[in-house]
This record gives C-alpha cells, structure tokens and sequence, in this order.
C-alpha cells in the first residue's frame, strides 16, 4: 500500500528572482518502509519536507497521503487531517514546558475531544513502547534531552498516524541519547509497521533507515537501500556525502 505519493512537484519562490527550490520530485513511500531524506544544506530536504507535511503548498505537482489530496481540503479538514493522519518530531522537541510529560504526550487526544479512559490506555501504552513511564509525572525542564525527544515522539505517535515526520531529531542530541532515540523510532517502525520519512544530515541517523533518497540542487540525485548489513549501509551513506565535498573522515571510522 502506497502511503505517501509526491508526483512531479516543482516548488518555485517568488521574488525579484524567482528561486526554483524543487524541481520534479517523484518518490513513494510504502507502508512500514522507513525512508530518509539527505543531500546537502539547501538542497531542498526542508522545502519538500513542508511540501509533505502541509506547511506549503507546491507551485506544481501532486503530493498525496494515504491518497488523499490534503491541498484540495478546506482549512478545518486540513487541521484535522494533519492531526490524526501525520505524527512530527522535530529537533528542538517542541514540548510546552508549562505541562508534565504525561500532559504533552496526550496534547493530540485533548485536542481531539477522546475520553479520558481511552486517553490514559494510550497514554500508558505509548509511554511503555518507548521507556519514558517513570517520568510522566514530571516536568519538560526536568528530564534529559534524550527524554525530551522520547516524549515528543509518544505524543507524535499516540494518535497512531498514517506518516511519521522526523525532522532532524538528534540535531539538538548528544551521541548516546542520539542512539536511543534513532533505536526507538526503529523498533516503532519494525513492531508497529509505523511509516516513517527522516530528513536528516547525520549519516549514522540514516543508517537506520530501509532506503535513503539524496536530494541536491531540488533534484532527485540517488537512492540506496539498506539490505541487511547496517554498517554497510552507513559506509555507503558516507560515500554518497563525500561526493558532494562533505567532511566525512571522522565518521567513516565510527562503528554502528
């Protein structure tokens, strides 16, 4: 089943010169599959990542999820569409420091008017899946960065999404919290057949992902696949980045 479907999508920004960010993305991605987006900075991995997410709209082109149109809906369908069928994570966690754990993680349900007895069972659920029970009572400015982003993910995730967005979620990480949080969203994706797109520029963050896209210069400029052997995989990524004259050296010698 064809989850997210972006058909010729052309992303030009107006202005006293026109700036061609996209030009024709085709890319699909499968139910279960756990795909990255890389290529160097302003390649255009954000301008499609706002094209999927429904931050922006292309100039051209069709982007579909679960194949419906989210262009082609009215601004409260659109809300609520982006609500129960898309899951964010975003690097600076985008928590409310004002509520406990718990509360941000059940923030999508609230909003969505669910009981409370179905709130709390997801709640508890979600909360065990990713190792963050024992801090649900506390506050955001209490617990770790690696917390933080293990909370941010229970509340991406509690609404059970169609697509799960993760926009550089170990930029703002040290390497250990780095790993468990790129270990929880795989064990999401391989337990719970939840569809992931990572855009990320961390090479041993993509490495947990079944198949990387290369953008550059808004153009689609190579995809690989993972098989079965991770290290190969982080190896490839690497030289896959040394052709756009990244600095690489240091992380070719990292075991993952």
């Amino acid at each position: 089943m064809t989850i997210l479907e972006v058909k010729a999508v052309n992303k030009v920004y107006e202005g006293k010169v026109a700036t061609q960010a996209l030009t024709d993305i085709h890319f699909t991605i499968q139910k279960g599959e756990f795909v990255g987006i890389m290529g160097p900075s302003g390649s255009g991995k954000t301008t499609l990542l706002n094209m999927v997410s429904t931050i922006d709209r292309p100039t051209s082109g069709e982007v579909k999820i679960g194949g419906a149109d989210p262009f082609r809906m009215k601004k409260n369908e659109l809300a609520l569409f982006r609500r129960r069928q898309l899951g964010f994570v975003f690097q600076d966690f985008n928590l409310l420091d004002t509520l406990t754990v718990a509360e941000n993680i059940v923030l999508p349900l609230t909003l969505d008017r669910r009981p409370i007895k179905e709130m709390e069972s997801l709640l508890r659920q979600t909360a065990a899946r990713l190792g963050i029970t024992e801090i649900l009572n506390k506050r955001v400015y209490e617990i770790s960065g690696g917390q933080r982003q293990r909370t941010a993910i229970a509340r991406a995730i509690i609404t059970l999404p169609v697509l799960l967005l993760a926009d550089e979620p170990t930029g703002s990480l040290d390497s250990n919290a780095s790993r468990v949080v790129m270990e929880s969203l795989a064990a999401i994706n391989e337990k719970e057949g939840t569809t992931l797109m990572l855009v990320t520029h961390d090479p041993l963050a993509a490495s947990y992902c079944n198949r990387i896209v290369f953008i550059k210069d808004g153009r689609l400029a190579a995809e690989i696949h993972r098989g079965d052997n991770r290290q190969t995989f982080f190896q490839k990524i690497i030289d896959m980045l040394s052709f756009w004259g990244g600095n690489t050296n240091e992380l070719s010698s990292i075991r993952v």
